[in-house]
C-alpha cells in the first residue's frame, strides 16, 4: 500500500462538465503555469492555505485577531476556520492517501457508472502531482472511466506513464505562439504540443478545449495555427470555453487583486469558419 500523499483543494460530486457522464472531479492543488485568467487561483499554489470568502463577512476582525494571537500579526490561520461567525473560513488543501481518496470517490461509483461517467483529476495541473495520481488513476483501474483534464505541461516521460492509466484525456490549447504563450500562461508551449502529438497518435480517447480569451487567443491568426495543427494530428474535434466574466470572483478568497490585461466584457469569436475548414467540428460550451 503506498504512503504517497497527494494535496486535494476540492472534490465536485456529480459534474456533468468534466468528461462524458456523470462524474466525481478532483481538483489537486498546484500548477507550476499562472494563466492570466486563471478561474481557480486557490488551486494555483502547492501549499496548503487559509481562504476566507468575502461574500457576507461582517468585517468583525475574529479570524484575523486568531492569527495574530498566535503568530503576532494580524493573519489568517488554520484556527481562524472555528471563529468566524458566518463559516466563511475555510481550509484550502487536504493531504490525502490515494487510499483514502479512493474510498471517499467509491461511494458514488455505481452512480457514476450507471450514467456512463466516472472520475476526473483536473487543477491546478493534476500531472504535478503525477506519482499521487498515477497511484488512485491504478486504484481505479476496472472500477469506473479514469479521466483526466490537463495542459499537457509536463515531462514526455511523465505523460507516457499517466496516459498508460487514462480512458479519456481532456487536454486545453491556449495559445500556438510560444512567446505569447510565455506571456500570458507562464509557460513554454514546447512540451504541450509535443505531448498533445503523443495523445493523438496514441488511441486514447480525447478532447481538445480551448479557454476562448478576447483578443488573446480568438484571433484569426491563433485559431488558424491551432486548427492547422489539429488537423495535421488528425484531429478533428473542438470544445470552446467561452472566458468567464466571473473568472476574477474567487481572486479575493486568496486577498489577491484579479487584474487581467485585457478587456473581459468583449465576446470572444470562435471564428468556426477556420475550423470548419480543416473539417473540425467545432462544439461551444
Amino acid at each position: 500500500m503506498s504512503d504517497i500523499k497527494g494535496k486535494i483543494f476540492s472534490v465536485e460530486e456529480f459534474s456533468t462538465f468534466d468528461g462524458p457522464g456523470i462524474r466525481e472531479t478532483v481538483f489537486l492543488k498546484g500548477c507550476p503555469l499562472k494563466c492570466m485568467w486563471c478561474h481557480n487561483p486557490e488551486g494555483q499554489s502547492f501549499e496548503t492555505m487559509v481562504v476566507r470568502s468575502p461574500n457576507g463577512c461582517l468585517g468583525c476582525g475574529l479570524c484575523l485577531k486568531k492569527g495574530e494571537e498566535i503568530t503576532g500579526k494580524p493573519s489568517l490561520v488554520k484556527e481562524s476556520v472555528a471563529v468566524c461567525p458566518r463559516n466563511l473560513v475555510r481550509i484550502c488543501g487536504e493531504d490525502k492517501t490515494p487510499t483514502e481518496l479512493i474510498k471517499i470517490i467509491e461511494k458514488n461509483i455505481a452512480i457514476l457508472n450507471a450514467s456512463g461517467g466516472g472520475v476526473t483529476f483536473s487543477g491546478g495541473e493534476p500531472l504535478s502531482q503525477w506519482e499521487f495520481l498515477l497511484e488512485c488513476l491504478k486504484l481505479l483501474k476496472g472500477k469506473t472511466n479514469r479521466a483526466l483534464q490537463t495542459t499537457g505541461y509536463t515531462g514526455s516521460e511523465i505523460f507516457k506513464k499517466v496516459l498508460e492509466e487514462c480512458d479519456f484525456v481532456l487536454y486545453d490549447l491556449k495559445l500556438m505562439d510560444d512567446n505569447k504563450h510565455r506571456y500570458y500562461v507562464g509557460g513554454s508551449n514546447e512540451n504541450i504540443l509535443k505531448n498533445y502529438k503523443y495523445l493523438a497518435s496514441s488511441g486514447i480517447e480525447f478532447i481538445t478545449r480551448i479557454p476562448l480569451i478576447p483578443t488573446v487567443n480568438d484571433t484569426e491568426e491563433n485559431i488558424e495555427a491551432t486548427a492547422k495543427f489539429m488537423s495535421e494530428q488528425g484531429v478533428n474535434k473542438v470544445e470552446i470555453l467561452p472566458y468567464n466574466k466571473m473568472a476574477g470572483g474567487k481572486y479575493k478568497l486568496i486577498g489577491e487583486e484579479y487584474k487581467p490585461e485585457f478587456d473581459g466584457n468583449i465576446e470572444p469569436n470562435p471564428h468556426k469558419e477556420i475550423f470548419n475548414k480543416y473539417k473540425i467540428e467545432v462544439k461551444v460550451l
